[in-house]
């Protein structure tokens, strides 16, 4: 092998290996391995979601992953977009009984009678929340005064699974009307839609949500 060739080659070799790991980034525990996981952690989990449209969607999520994990609704996100209309809140409201039995059948999400019920059931109460306060989001964000909570978990099972904050979203909610939406549900809510901030402080997303 020619001597310059070869140095060179191992200059290279060096340089793109040294590459590569600057380029590899820590993430919080609880999504490595799974490329969904990873993906939804990278691009959505704990950022600040202010539009009632997807305040809506990850309410539909997380009150029908209730006792399941959050990585098998992932899975079914978009059969459930395709079933629900797209999370369109007001369509959803004026569910009669047989569309609600349809979506009964559907292998493609979670069928589970009273969390389906609880969906159209939710959709209206979301709606008077939306009359009464101007918009959904200026009633949740109202429980963190308008700004995210910023956690300093060095790891992620640290994080708690209520708060006095969840506990007091969830009474409201409950007391308003609202389905599958126990202190656990509204916290993982809350993390989904950045009001608080749960990544790692050592995750590459801690500083960019």
């Amino acid at each position: 092998m020619n001597y310059d060739f070869y140095h060179i080659y191992v200059y290279l070799y060096n340089r793109n290996l040294q590459f590569i790991i600057l380029m590899e980034k820590h993430k919080c525990g609880w999504c490595v391995g799974d490329p969904l996981y990873e993906a939804y952690h990278d691009e959505e989990w704990g950022v600040p979601v202010t539009d009632d449209d997807t305040l809506f969607e990850f309410l539909i999520l997380e009150t029908f992953q209730a006792g399941l994990s959050w990585i098998t609704i992932l899975r079914k996100r978009e059969n459930f977009r395709k079933a629900f209309d797209n999370f369109d809140y007001k369509k959803i409201a004026n569910y009669k009984q047989e569309k609600i039995d349809s979506l009964l059948n559907d292998a493609g999400i979670i069928r589970n009678k009273l969390k389906v019920n609880s969906a159209v059931t939710n959709a209206k109460l979301f709606m008077e929340i939306q009359k009464e306060f101007g918009s959904f989001s200026n009633y949740i964000w109202a429980f963190v005064d308008g700004k995210p909570i910023k956690s300093k978990h060095k790891n992620y099972k640290d994080a708690p699974a209520t708060t006095a904050i969840s506990d007091a979203l969830s009474k409201d909610l409950k007391k308003r009307g609202f389905k599958f939406v126990g202190s656990t549900v509204m916290y993982a809510y809350m993390q989904a839609t950045g009001m608080v901030n749960d990544h790692e402080v050592g995750c590459f997303r801690y500083e960019e949500v």
